[in-house]
């Protein structure tokens, strides 16, 4: 499993990479090969100040080693210090406020005698149109129905937990799916996370034709960055794959690549009422988005 799972997220990479490059048309992802200090290593990916993405990071690594006893007490399952974890993790922010930022990560790892998957995708609009975020769900859903009718309901409302803002009391966009500690037929399963992690470009890539040429102005960019903010916030507060990293001294401009370019922080924001922002702010709590 540890060759198959590392051999598929390095193929994902190159091709989510591929498609992105001829997607922007512009810029080309700087590859960074690097060593981890313990066992293993990885590829980091970024593209930066493209035609549409104004900063695009890709990651695959497959890394071991031995745990921090501390941390390894955290982990849920498996005894022992020693694991292995391999995966892709990418996210995806545009320049244009009209193009969601998107966010997708996949990976298999192993602690003592315990092994299993984790990951998921989730997109998080500025400016929200229903028919991207309904696009968004339905591709995922059409990929977790081949596996398990299950899957959808139960990792769509993982995901509305985990991207959940405590402080904030908003999640960090509309969602998507996410899962964790799946353990059970392994095969089974990874076939499963195969065909989420090929799910990832369709579900977004038609999302950003339909916006990138949307007009915008200085209003939709600093309300873009005051959004990015609440991403930040998650990103260095509780996203478990920034946590996992940091602790099994990973990488840091790996880990960190995940970040905005730019961010904005706004004493007390509130958006005005009956602007578009407004309207926005409604889409960032849990909601049924295939429903009638």
């Amino acid at each position: 499993m540890r060759s198959q799972t590392q051999e598929f997220f390095s193929y994902l990479q190159d091709k989510i990479c591929a498609a992105l490059e001829e997607t922007d048309g512009n810029a080309r992802f700087r590859k960074d090969d690097w060593r981890r200090e313990g066992g293993g290593g990885g590829r980091t990916r970024v593209m930066e100040e493209g035609a549409i993405f104004e900063k695009a990071g890709v990651n695959f690594s497959a890394v071991e080693g031995v745990l921090p006893e501390e941390f390894a007490r955290k982990i849920e399952l498996g005894e022992g210090r020693e694991f292995f974890a391999t995966g892709i993790s990418l996210v995806l922010h545009p320049r244009n406020p009209y193009i969601p930022t998107v966010h997708a990560n996949f990976r298999y790892l192993e602690k003592g005698d315990a092994s299993w998957f984790g990951g998921g995708s989730d997109l998080t609009p500025y400016y929200p149109f229903r028919e991207d975020v309904i696009h968004f769900h339905q591709t995922l859903k059409a990929a977790c129905d081949k596996h398990d009718p299950d899957h959808y309901p139960r990792f769509k409302k993982w995901c509305d937990e985990y991207f959940f803002i405590k402080h904030r009391g908003e999640t960090r966009g509309v969602g998507g799916i996410f899962f964790d500690y799946l353990q059970g037929d392994m095969n089974k399963l990874f076939a499963f996370v195969k065909d989420a992690g090929e799910a990832f470009l369709p579900a977004y890539l038609p999302i950003l034709e339909r916006r990138r040429d949307h007009d915008y102005g200085q209003r939709e960019r600093e309300f873009q960055l005051i959004r990015r903010g609440r991403y930040a916030e998650f990103n260095l507060v509780y996203d478990r794959g920034t946590i996992f990293g940091l602790e099994t001294r990973g990488r840091t401009e790996s880990i960190l690549m995940s970040l905005p370019p730019l961010a904005r922080w706004v004493y007390d924001y509130k958006p005005e009422p009956g602007t578009a922002e407004a309207n926005a702010w409604t889409y960032f709590k849990p909601q049924d988005w295939l429903g009638a």
